[in-house]
């Protein structure tokens, strides 16, 4: 077991009442975000839902404060922002990203051993609707959070551009994880047209994007300008993450996360040098049936997809274009 820092920004109101002091309501002022630092103890990587969080600190609004800012410039090592998916407490969250900063800098990569930085939105960390709402309400609850924290995360990405410029400038790298619905909130901000221009981040990683297939495809698509912050854009998905054949079900359109983006094998629309895209669907070196989101959480349970995402953050050579990855049942 290890203890990390994670710092944060979200959308989520104040809530003393709730663990971790904030709820399942959204705030209206996207200047209102709160942004501070929280540590977390215990970290298990046997166990992705571990760890307790410590005491909130550095607590502003709008930005983080120029202590925390400061700090985050100082640690030395690369940055990852990340951006969690659907059924999330607060808590559930900050332990999800304390998890990923440990789970990539477990790969041996001096370049995964990062600072991390993650926005949690109001999901209401509910797998199942409660009596008397319909069997997907907590999806379509999370599902609306998500789209209605577009303008949110167009103030955190524009606030983190300079941490993560700063970043570059000093020699390292910058990276954005999202994963999920964590996309939908992403589309959302970049569909929005606020988010910076300029490129911001050596790597997007989108895992398991619970977002339309066609997203980064054209002008007119939610994610499109996505390629205006990155270097390079790698969409992890698979046919076996069941979380996201249900999906497909809820939804009209196909999803990213499930077979990747339309027409992925166009080169035109997706040159090699600055998108890949990754099938994950014959990865096996995970348990896949409990718990029950097991295949959905694949980027951060199996060690061969965690070895390509490392891959990426020390900028070594990986697969450009259309891609896949395999493994044996629990082999090595």
């Amino acid at each position: 077991m290890v203890d990390t820092t994670v710092y944060f920004a979200t959308n989520r109101n104040p809530d003393p009442a709730s663990p971790g002091g904030f709820g399942l309501d959204i705030i209206t002022d996207p200047a209102q975000v709160t942004y501070a630092v929280v540590p977390v103890t215990n970290v298990d990587l046997g166990n992705a839902d571990g760890g307790q969080l410590g005491q909130i600190t550095g607590l502003a609004a709008g930005n983080f404060a120029d202590t925390v800012r400061s700090e985050i410039a100082n640690t030395g090592r690369n940055l990852l922002v990340f951006i969690h998916g659907f059924d999330n407490s607060f808590e559930d969250a900050i332990k999800r990203a304390a998890f990923n900063r440990e789970w990539f800098a477990a790969s041996g990569l001096p370049e995964a051993d990062t600072t991390v930085v993650a926005f949690t939105w109001p999901s209401g960390g509910t797998l199942f609707g409660r009596l008397p709402n319909p069997p997907d309400g907590a999806y379509r609850h999370d599902q609306d959070m998500a789209a209605q924290s577009g303008a949110h995360i167009s103030t955190i990405l524009a606030n983190v551009l300079t941490l993560a410029q700063d970043t570059r400038r000093a020699g390292k790298r910058a990276f954005l994880l999202a994963h999920s619905m964590g996309n939908h909130a992403l589309s959302s901000a970049i569909a929005g047209g606020g988010a910076p221009g300029g490129t911001t981040y050596n790597e997007v990683i989108l895992a398991a994007a619970d977002e339309d297939y066609d997203t980064l495809q054209s002008p007119n698509a939610g994610m499109y300008r996505l390629r205006d912050l990155a270097d390079r854009i790698s969409v992890y998905y698979s046919r076996r993450d069941i979380a996201m054949d249900l999906s497909r079900v809820l939804n009209p359109t196909q999803r990213l996360g499930f077979d990747g983006p339309a027409n992925k094998g166009n080169a035109q629309i997706y040159h090699p040098a600055t998108f890949r895209s990754v099938d994950c669907t014959e990865v096996f070196d995970f348990f896949g049936l409990i718990p029950i989101d097991a295949t959905h959480q694949y980027y951060r349970r199996s060690r061969t997809v965690r070895a390509d995402i490392a891959k990426l953050m020390a900028g070594a050579p990986v697969a450009p274009g259309v891609s896949s990855l395999r493994a044996f049942p629990f082999g090595a």
